[in-house]
C-alpha cells in the first residue's frame, strides 16, 4: 500500500470533537455548497433556454421561407406550393416537418373595445403536437373541405383585453381595399408567455386569408421549416439557401427574434462568470483549510522527515487528505443540487411572474454532460490548487518542527 495514502487515511479519521474534525466539516461544506449552487444554476439556465426556445420554435418554427419583397407592406407576396423546394422536401434529410402559413393584419372589434391584431393562417399541415401545450382552454381549428373555417384561437392576453372567452363570436375588420370583415368564432385560448406572440397574434384558417387575398388554393404566405436537430439550424439554412428559387428568402427564427436569443446568450456569460467565482471561493477555502491542517500537523511532519520521509511523500499525505475532503464534498453537493432540482422539476415549488420571465415557474433541464463537466472541472481545479499549500512543507525543518508547539 502507498505509505502516504495509508497515513492520510489514518489522520483523516479524527475525533468528532477535535479541531481537525471541525476543519474537515468546513472543507466538505464549502465544496458541497459551491458545487450544489453551480448544479442548480446550470439546471435553471438550461431550463430557461430550453423552455423559451421551445416556445419560439413551437410558434414560429426554426426557419421561415418567404418571398423576396422590396417594400414594407403588411401584405405578403404569395409563394406557390408547387415550388421545387416544397415539392422535393422529402429529399432533405435534416428536415423534420414543413407547414404553410400566411399573415393578415386586422382589427378585432367588440361592443366596447377595438384591438389591432395579426391573423396567422395555418392549414392541416400545422404541427399541433408542438403547439398543444400552449392551448389552455378549448380546442384547435376544425378545418373544412369545401369552405374556409371561421374558427380562431385567441391569446389569453387578447381575450382578457377584449373580455372574450371560448365560444364567443367576434368581428374582425381587414385592412385592404375594399375593406372586408368576417365574423369569427373563438374555439380556443392559447398562452405562450411570449409578448411578441400573445399581444397581437390570433390563429385561424389559412383558407380564409387565401379567399380574402384572392389567392389560388396552392398559394401561401410562406413555409415554416422544422429541423430534426436544432443544433443544425445554421447548416440547414445554408443548405436550403443553395437550393431555393432565386426569388425566395430564408430566415432563421433566431435572427427574427434576435433580442430574445441575445438575452439567452447573455445569461450564458453570466453563469460562466458565476462558475469562475464559485470555483475561486472553493479553491481559496481549500488552500486555507489545508494550511491550517499542515500547521496543526507540524510536529508529525517533523517526525516523518526525521525518519527519512521525503518532502514529496509528506506533501502527498496532505494532498490525499484534501482529495478525500473534495470527494466527500462533491458527493454531498451532488445530493443537494440534484435533489433540489428534482423537487422543482416535479413539483414546481418556485413560481415566476410569467409576464416578466415568459413562464409561470422556474424551469429545470437535465443536461447530464454539463453536470458531469461541472463535477470534473471542480475536482480537477480544486485538486490542482492543493499543490500551493503543500509547498510550505518543503520549508519545514525537522528540528524546528519537532519542537513546534
Amino acid at each position: 500500500m502507498n505509505l502516504s495514502y495509508f497515513i492520510s487515511k489514518r489522520i483523516h479519521k479524527t475525533d468528532e470533537n477535535s479541531f481537525s474534525s471541525t476543519i474537515h466539516k468546513i472543507a466538505i461544506a464549502s465544496i458541497a455548497i459551491g458545487l450544489a449552487v453551480m448544479i442548480i444554476s446550470f439546471l435553471i439556465l438550461g431550463g430557461f433556454q430550453q423552455t423559451i426556445k421551445e416556445k419560439i420554435y413551437g410558434f414560429a418554427s426554426h426557419l421561415q421561407v418567404t418571398k423576396y419583397t422590396l417594400g414594407n407592406s403588411m401584405e405578403e407576396v404569395p409563394i406557390s406550393k408547387k415550388s421545387d423546394f416544397y415539392s422535393n422536401r422529402e429529399s432533405y434529410e435534416f428536415i423534420d416537418h414543413i407547414q404553410e402559413y400566411s399573415h393578415k393584419a386586422g382589427l378585432l372589434k367588440t361592443e366596447d373595445e377595438v384591438l389591432g391584431v395579426l391573423l396567422k393562417g395555418v392549414g392541416r399541415s400545422f404541427d399541433l403536437d408542438r403547439f398543444q401545450e400552449n392551448i389552455i382552454s378549448g380546442t384547435f381549428i376544425n378545418f373544412k373541405d369545401s369552405t374556409s373555417s371561421t374558427d380562431v384561437l385567441l391569446s389569453q392576453r387578447i381575450a382578457n383585453r377584449l373580455k372574450l372567452k371560448t365560444g364567443d363570436d367576434v368581428v374582425i375588420y381587414f385592412v385592404q381595399n375594399p375593406p372586408r370583415f368576417r365574423k369569427l368564432k373563438i374555439v380556443g385560448i392559447y398562452e405562450t408567455g411570449m409578448e411578441d406572440f400573445d399581444d397581437k397574434v390570433i390563429i385561424g384558417d389559412i383558407a380564409l386569408i387565401q379567399r380574402l387575398n384572392d389567392w389560388e388554393e396552392d398559394q401561401v404566405g410562406g413555409f415554416e421549416v422544422y429541423v430534426k436537430d436544432d443544433g443544425n439550424i445554421d447548416f440547414a439554412a445554408k443548405s436550403l439557401l443553395e437550393d431555393l428559387d432565386y426569388d425566395l428568402f430564408i430566415e432563421k427564427v433566431s435572427d427574427r427574434y434576435i433580442q430574445i436569443f441575445e438575452w439567452l446568450t447573455l445569461l450564458n456569460r453570466n453563469v460562466v462568470i458565476f462558475l469562475a467565482l464559485i470555483l475561486f471561493v472553493a479553491c481559496f477555502n481549500m488552500v486555507s483549510i489545508l494550511l491550517i491542517l499542515i500547521m496543526e500537523r507540524t510536529h508529525m511532519i517533523g517526525v516523518l522527515k526525521a525518519l527519512g520521509a521525503t518532502n514529496g511523500q509528506v506533501q502527498d499525505i496532505f494532498r490525499y487528505n484534501g482529495m478525500l475532503l473534495i470527494v466527500k464534498g462533491m458527493f454531498l453537493g451532488n445530493l443537494i443540487g440534484l435533489g433540489l432540482g428534482a423537487l422543482q422539476y416535479y413539483f414546481q415549488i418556485i413560481p415566476l411572474d410569467q409576464e416578466n420571465y415568459y413562464m409561470s415557474f422556474v424551469p429545470i433541464a437535465w443536461d447530464w454532460p454539463i453536470l458531469l463537466f461541472l463535477n470534473f472541472i471542480t475536482f480537477v481545479v480544486v485538486t490542482l490548487i492543493l499543490v500551493i499549500p503543500t509547498m510550505v512543507i518543503s520549508r519545514i525543518k525537522p528540528i524546528n518542527a519537532i519542537t513546534f508547539d
